[in-house]
């Protein structure tokens, strides 16, 4: 079986587990639209450009995770000139995105003495018009300086829609921190993108 059946094979257990698309797509760090090829191989369309990065062999240690959460932190400070020489401390909420961005937030926040804020994106949601939002049972964010966490940035419309509902609620995002970054942004609405790696595709 190659990578690509396996890959069709595992997106297709994840729908039938009762994983919504939007939830599949994180689950792979692939795009929304890759994913919906996976699940239905429409006749003449081609396999989406996009590239998969499988960090199952880190995400599932604690201890690994920790390390990948000070690396994040660690970096944002040094493009700020270290964090011993920064004027200003970092946010005061550290606001994970669902569903892997939530426990490199919640290192984060405990290596900050931060709060621990969740959002929901809008692909996760269900109705007609679905909306991302904060969980209520963690940090809200009106008035509050925020650092957004997330694993993988795939198109940037996650991203965009956290920045856009942050403003929209009073708050100030600092910075994006993400493990990486599959379309070179190194901003999203006017927020710095901090990505420990950058993946490019030549050609």
């Amino acid at each position: 079986m190659t990578d690509l059946e396996e890959l069709i094979k595992k997106a297709k257990y994840l729908l039938s587990e009762g994983h919504s698309p939007g939830q599949i797509a994180d689950e792979l760090s692939l795009s929304m639209e890759t994913v919906t090829w996976l699940l239905t191989q429409e006749r003449g369309t081609k396999v989406p450009k996009d590239m998969l990065i499988d960090w199952t062999p880190v995400a599932t240690h604690a201890a690994n995770l920790n390390e990948l959460a000070l690396m994040l932190i660690q970096r944002y400070y040094q493009e700020r000139g270290g964090k011993e020489y920064s004027e200003e401390r970092g946010g005061e909420v550290i606001l994970g995105i669902a569903l892997s961005g939530i426990p490199l937030a919640t290192l984060i926040a405990l290596q900050e003495e931060a709060r621990l804020g969740i959002y929901y994106p809008s692909k996760h949601a269900i109705g007609e018009s679905p909306k991302g939002s904060i969980s209520g049972n963690f940090a809200q964010v009106a008035g509050e300086r925020v650092i957004v966490v997330d694993d993988v940035i795939t198109s940037g419309k996650t991203l965009a829609e956290v920045v856009g509902y942050l403003r929209s609620h009073g708050a100030t995002p600092l910075a994006i921190l993400v493990l990486f970054d599959k379309k070179g942004l190194r901003e999203v609405e006017g927020v710095p993108v901090y990505p420990l790696f950058r993946i490019t595709r030549l050609g």
